[in-house]
């Protein structure tokens, strides 16, 4: 397979296994993982609590190791590099959206997605960015100010800040109404048709699974089922 092949696969795990522990208290999270991800696709994770979602998500982002196997993201094998490459490559590739938004409440809206823009040495209009997610008013306020939506909608600005391969989230509607969760699913569809951003979201919420591209449905560490979904709904279409 060439460069060109592997970054039109944005992710690939190939036997991918998390054990934590040793011994007779030893889990796998994660166990045998098999999985390929298309650059601009639109996934959505579904599983309970302790089926492997975060563990799958942490291992994707560089955050964590897989014990076994294989795990390739943006063309680059993350495990080939050390542990200095990898905080390189989650600079560079990989933007991460927080269920509880992880903004630093001293710096305003404006000043959270340029710090970040900064970290990666990126000429980028902060401003632009809180305006396309419908913030241009809002960039002078500070976190606390902001209701729970808009803060989810900095924390999109800001990974987006990085002009990553791939954007992670992580129970990115956990913490708001269904209403608001609307408009931050119907962002992020937005930000991966326009922009042909790979997008993955782990949830809980299977209402989600209705709009995307393909649902992956983990249990007990393994792929219980991988579907695509063929007439995708909108965002403001779900309910929950």
């Amino acid at each position: 397979m060439t460069a060109n092949e592997h970054v039109d696969r944005a992710i690939e795990l190939a036997g991918v296994g998390r054990r934590f522990g040793d011994g007779a208290v030893a889990v796998d999270a994660l166990d045998g993982i098999n999985l390929v991800v298309p650059a601009g696709q639109f996934v959505v994770v579904l599983g309970p609590s302790g089926s492997g979602k975060t563990t799958l998500l942490n291992i994707i982002a560089g955050i964590d190791a897989a014990s076994r196997g294989h795990v390739r993201v943006a063309g680059l094998d993350l495990t080939s590099l050390d542990r200095n490459e990898l905080a390189e490559f989650r600079r560079r590739h990989v933007g991460f959206v927080f269920q509880f938004f992880n903004l630093v409440p001293t710096l305003s809206a404006r000043e959270n997605v340029a710090l970040i823009a900064e970290l990666v040495d990126r000429d980028v209009h902060s401003e632009s960015l809180l305006d396309a997610v419908g913030l241009g008013d809002r960039m002078d306020r500070f976190p606390a100010s902001l209701s729970g939506g808009e803060q989810q909608r900095v924390a999109i600005a800001r990974a987006l800040a990085k002009n990553p391969d791939v954007l992670l989230c992580d129970e990115p509607t956990g913490a708001l109404d269904v209403d608001t969760g609307r408009r931050v699913l119907g962002l992020l569809r937005d930000v991966n048709r326009t922009e042909q951003r790979t997008v993955v979201v782990v949830t809980h919420n299977h209402a989600i699974g209705h709009m995307a591209d393909r649902v992956i449905r983990l249990h007990g560490g393994h792929i219980a089922e991988d579907t695509a979904i063929a007439d995708p709904l909108e965002a403001e279409a779900l309910d929950w």
